[in-house]
């Protein structure tokens, strides 16, 4: 088979070689996935600092003795939910995290 035939140069048909463009696209996209995914984490680690404060506020309410049954029933309710939402908001924190310290940012896309 002679390369004469092939349109495209040598080494340029997606052999693993990147041209000088191609790797500034890709630092590019890099740089802005990280930058994306440090803003995420920020914004997590607020949301999950103001749920925690939530939660203490439940804990004092709760601690409340004229309260009646269907009152603690809803504050337990509201706490678990509370803490349900935390814990997966602490997961995806975690992932994030996990991401940028890798070195492996992506921009994550929610449909």
């Amino acid at each position: 088979m002679s390369t004469e035939s092939c349109k495209h140069p040598l080494g340029a048909a997606g052999h693993g070689r990147m041209t000088m463009r191609q790797s500034q696209a890709e630092a590019r996209r890099q740089n802005v996935a990280k930058r994306s995914m440090t803003k995420e984490a920020k914004q997590l680690s607020g949301l999950i600092a103001g749920l925690r404060k939530s939660l203490e506020a439940i804990h004092k309410e709760r601690a409340n003795a004229k309260l009646t049954g269907a009152e603690i029933g809803m504050l337990d309710e509201r706490r678990n939910n509370l803490q349900l939402t935390i814990a997966a908001l602490d997961d995806r924190l975690s992932a994030v995290q996990g991401l940028i310290n890798l070195g492996r940012p992506h921009v994550i896309r929610v449909h």
